[in-house]
């Protein structure tokens, strides 16, 4: 059947059919369309064994990616075949076997393809993460008690693949990260047992890799989506942004995957209060990807290749719950100094895996307001009081992340004393290092910069520039003063050597 389906005969002579295999599937791409079918096979955690079971995971693949890639999925048809031997889809005998009709993508369109590029860009990120935080609020909701225990299940699991894997995968290495992983779950049970009951775990995509992400007609869009085990793809929704998180990291896309961790974290307030399990979860993500690889070492072809891989994958995995302690950074200046642009580019250098978390003004004043991140607010909106109350959620998130182990990057104008002098006691009541940086530029570079912005969570003008030129009383005596004029790049570099983040510093 799979030779007919490669030949032009199945599709209507529509010319050239290209095959593509996986372990338990085979797609063929025959002009617009896309068509897959499971593969006979039964791995023990997945059962496609039979026709039933095929057509059931075929259709199950059908109504769960919809969820995130509804124009690309269409529909599940029959193979069959008549009296005389024929093979047809949706023909008149008997169905034999079942086949997904999928809306083809160009070719480039994955996000893996995209990477190797170095074409994601900012924008694209920001529009993944926001969908993905829609897509996880509609997911349907567990309600388990039992996080810590379905994490620790899964640990286990792979901490046995790994063991199988031992003439590829150093058996005292794996041992030790179970261990450590073990460690962290019990240090962390509460939180991940209170995440279950508070709905943060639902049916999620489960397979959240760069692979599994195509943008089509301009949309980042999430396909492929674990399908054969609802259990299994039933999880903490940090634990599915890990994988996402865990793949940007591996392949050197540091910026990119603190961008999204962040845009994500901005977009879903409810999830903030567990950014200490990110290590923790992305480190699963990277030794389940060891043991995996190191199945495909042995199956011969690219077992060189796969083998490499697999040590890779473990490696770091014990990278992504190494020690850092955790330290605060203060980022301050007039609107337009480029406070944003430089917190963004420093925060995947700073503190663990996927980063510092980047608290930023301008989004927390709008999730007080409880609008989205870019909706313009009116002049009421920043008052001394609501402004006071802006400074007072920074610091308050920024003491529980800080706890929490997690690095900080506070960006906002801090333009008055008492607001830098609050944020830094903020560091000192967690005992973390503190280091305050002051952004300075012209008021016409200023005014040049905010009026080119487009959809920023900023509402500053040339008027509130020019008025804020008029407040400030001193630059700040303890901060480092930089000059954000000329280059990204070059500011970049200055900061980096006063924070002692020298390129290199956290590279692999």
């Amino acid at each position: 059947m799979a030779e007919w389906l490669a030949s032009s005969n199945a599709f209507g002579n529509l010319g050239l059919v290209r095959r593509i295999d996986t372990h338990a599937a085979s797609i063929f791409l025959s002009g617009e369309t896309a068509w897959k079918i499971k593969r006979p096979v039964d791995l023990g955690y997945l059962d496609f064994s039979t026709p039933d079971k095929r057509r059931t995971a075929l259709e199950a693949e059908l109504a769960l990616n919809r969820r995130t890639a509804p124009s690309l999925y269409k529909a599940v048809h029959p193979i069959t075949r008549d009296k005389a031997g024929l093979l047809a889809i949706d023909g008149g005998g008997e169905a034999i076997d079942w086949i997904l009709e999928m809306r083809r993508f160009p070719d480039g369109a994955l996000w893996s393809e995209l990477a190797e590029r170095g074409a994601l860009d900012e924008a694209a990120l920001r529009q993944l993460a926001d969908s993905l935080v829609g897509f996880h609020s509609r997911a349907q909701i567990a309600w388990p008690g039992d996080g810590a225990a379905r994490i620790r299940q899964i640990i286990a699991g792979n901490a046995e693949a790994m063991g199988a894997s031992s003439d590829i995968l150093d058996p005292n290495a794996a041992a030790g990260l179970t261990e450590r992983l073990n460690a962290l779950v019990d240090h962390n049970s509460g939180l991940l047992d209170a995440r279950g009951k508070a709905g943060r775990i639902r049916h999620v995509h489960g397979d959240l890799h760069l692979a599994n992400i195509a943008t089509i007609d301009g949309v980042p869009t999430p396909f492929d989506c674990l399908e054969f085990d609802a259990e299994l793809a039933t999880t903490d929704v940090l634990y599915d942004l890990a994988f996402l998180l865990m793949d940007l990291w591996q392949r050197g896309l540091r910026v990119q995957a603190n961008m999204v961790f962040n845009r994500y974290l901005d977009q879903s307030p409810e999830d903030e209060n567990a950014i200490g399990l990110m290590p923790l979860f992305m480190s699963v993500r990277a030794s389940i990807r060891a043991h995996v690889a190191a199945v495909r070492a042995k199956r011969g072809g690219e077992a060189g290749r796969a083998g490499k891989e697999a040590v890779h994958y473990l490696e770091l995995a014990e990278r992504l719950i190494g020690e850092e302690k955790p330290r605060m950074i203060a980022i301050g200046g007039l609107s337009g100094t480029g406070k944003s642009t430089l917190a963004r580019t420093l925060g995947a250098y700073v503190g663990r895996p996927p980063g510092a978390r980047i608290l930023r003004s301008d989004i927390l004043r709008k999730r007080l307001a409880g609008v989205p991140s870019e909706t313009p607010l009116p002049p009421s909106s920043y008052s001394a009081e609501a402004s006071a109350a802006v400074y007072d959620t920074l610091g308050g998130l920024a003491q529980h992340d800080l706890a929490a182990g997690h690095a900080v990057i506070a960006d906002a104008v801090f333009g008055t004393p008492d607001e830098r002098e609050a944020i830094a006691e903020v560091a000192g009541r967690t005992e973390c290092e503190f280091t305050g940086l002051w952004l300075e530029l012209s008021e016409d570079q200023r005014i040049a910069r905010v009026d080119r912005r487009i959809s920023d969570a900023s509402d500053a003008n040339a008027e509130i520039v020019r008025a804020q030129s008029q407040k400030l009383t001193g630059k700040p005596a303890t901060w480092e003063i930089l000059i954000s004029e000329g280059l990204l790049a070059d500011l970049c570099r200055k900061a980096r050597a006063l924070l002692g983040l020298e390129p290199g510093s956290h590279d692999d």
